[in-house]
């Protein structure tokens, strides 16, 4: 038989559906997102002084209005809220994936490092999931608990795009989810990893900006 390719008018593009929907802030956390976090404090001088840093710092300050307005609406809108952050289970890291062993990635369970940032605190009934590994659905029960919850559309963002978020995008991607990213709530080291990797995860995502997901909450859920 011969292979064939045939374009598909996929539901992809479809707005998103609370009741079958969820969102996942991936590591938006005191480790990496605050001058104060261990990643941030324990850089190298060069580092600390360097265009990269400063870029990634200053996108998370643009994102923190963002990330608090998509919780808001996603809460409203009775959409799931969760969490990830960078966390070891144990307080020695024993138990961290190699990768995060290499790169010196330790936060101990508890500790200020592995707290959500105030701007979006967590609710007292809504998930945080540590992981150890860049993939999310890898070193957590992430797919478990929203195939639990029901969940068919997943709205991606936070920390850094075209590392644990892409790794995000294309892993629910391939396990059965539509995918949306929120292109101007993710924060990278510069203008252009950040391009590159929205059109690397294109033909994985719908892809829109936290004002427009907003909107589109606000019209499936009125008040």
């Amino acid at each position: 038989m011969a292979a064939y390719y045939r374009p598909q008018t996929s539901p992809r593009e479809a707005a998103l559906q609370p009741a079958s929907a969820a969102i996942c802030f991936i590591d938006v956390q005191v480790f990496n997102c605050c001058s104060t976090g261990a990643m941030q404090r324990d850089l190298p001088p060069a580092k600390q002084a360097g265009e990269a840093r400063r870029h990634f710092m200053q996108r998370v300050e643009e994102c923190k209005p963002l990330w608090a307005s998509l919780q808001q609406a996603c809460r409203s809108a009775g959409v799931e809220v969760l969490y990830t952050v960078i966390q070891s289970l144990t307080m020695d890291g024993r138990d961290r994936g190699l990768d995060y062993k290499l790169s010196g990635f330790h936060v101990p369970p508890g500790s200020r490092d592995a707290q959500v940032l105030d701007c979006i605190a967590p609710g007292p009934d809504e998930i945080v999931l540590p992981k150890t590994s860049s993939s999310v659905f890898l070193s957590t029960p992430l797919h478990y608990l929203l195939q639990n919850l029901g969940v068919r559309q997943l709205v991606l963002c936070g920390c850094v795009t075209d590392q644990c978020v892409e790794h995000a995008v294309r892993d629910a991607c391939d396990l059965g989810y539509l995918v949306t990213l929120a292109t101007d709530a993710c924060a990278t080291h510069s203008i252009q990893r950040q391009q590159a990797s929205l059109a690397a995860v294109a033909g994985y995502c719908r892809q829109r900006t936290a004002d427009q997901l907003v909107q589109e909450l606000a019209e499936a859920h009125p008040a």
